[in-house]
């Protein structure tokens, strides 16, 4: 493991920019930035044009290590390059910016108010490509739709098991249990899910340590005890749909967590501003997610 990517990883300020839209969601990803679907004709094209757009992101001024401690990508983005190196190492090397991989194929469909994650049968060689290329960390998400405790157990045995096996290629895997933020009993959900992982970091291969990406919560600071926990390294937070201001809002009441926006970092974003424009509002939403990230107790 890269000495100088955990520092950072464990410790710097900033947030992780998830910039790891796949293929269910990168339309709305390009629409949201002024790319209609009559842009493309295949799904070719259609990554070639999110690659420009992360590409665009990645090399703009603004996005350094000094507010973007880390960057998600997906798997297409590592395997491609940006200005004739591979993605990952551009992130860190040109950026200062730690890289994480997407490694989850998508969501199976909805059990016990849950939805886990599809099968990964290629993930041993998929982690392998990862380490080669550089990679930091994994991040895999599955997702809570209602307070289920038998639903919510069988995420988090799900995610644990993937994160032993993503911590055996010594890579750090952040946990994503995802609690949908439109539901009646979030509340209790993040209750019980707090309780089941607690409950699987006891099973951590001793010295090990993952991250978490969680939704905000609806107690402020429900988290702070993983956030306490010498066994995980960051406790960051999605942004689920809530706006840029009201997740930086909610962000700057829970200590300790720093986001991982994805569509809350992109807000504004536009195919057809000058690069000018583009850099500013870029500069504004890290300036705006970093600071809301970097609330001290």
């Amino acid at each position: 493991m890269n000495k100088d990517m955990a520092a950072q990883a464990a410790h710097k300020d900033g947030f992780i920019a998830a910039l790891d839209q796949s293929g269910g969601s990168t339309p709305k990803a390009l629409k949201l930035y002024g790319i209609d679907e009559s842009a493309w004709s295949s799904d070719a094209e259609m990554f070639d044009l999110v690659h420009q757009m992360r590409t665009r992101i990645i090399k703009s001024p603004a996005f350094t290590g000094d507010k973007v401690m880390g960057a998600i990508l997906f798997e297409q983005t590592m395997d491609r390059d940006i200005d004739g190196i591979p993605t990952a190492q551009y992130l860190w090397e040109k950026r200062g910016v730690v890289p994480f991989l997407k490694i989850d194929k998508g969501l199976a469909e909805a059990a016990d108010g849950v939805k886990l994650m599809k099968p990964m049968p290629d993930l041993g060689s998929l982690l392998k490509r990862a380490v080669a290329k550089g990679i930091f960390g994994t991040k895999e998400r599955s997702v809570i739709d209602a307070a289920n405790a038998k639903g919510i157990a069988a995420v988090v045995d799900q995610q644990f098991e993937v994160a032993r096996q993503v911590l055996s290629h010594d890579l750090v895997p952040i946990v994503e249990p995802e609690v949908t933020i439109s539901i009646a009993d979030k509340a209790e959900a993040e209750d019980i899910l707090l309780a089941e992982i607690q409950k699987h970091l006891d099973g951590l291969p001793a010295g090990k340590q993952i991250m978490l990406k969680l939704t905000l919560p609806t107690k402020a600071n429900l988290y702070k005890p993983l956030v306490d926990d010498a066994r995980v390294m960051r406790v960051v937070a999605l942004s689920g749909g809530y706006s840029r201001d009201d997740a930086n809002a909610k962000l700057k009441q829970n200590h300790g967590m720093i986001a991982s926006f994805s569509r809350a970092l992109t807000e504004g974003l536009s195919v057809k501003q000058s690069d000018e424009e583009f850099n500013a509002a870029l500069g504004a939403a890290i300036d705006s997610i970093f600071e809301a990230s970097s609330v001290k107790v």
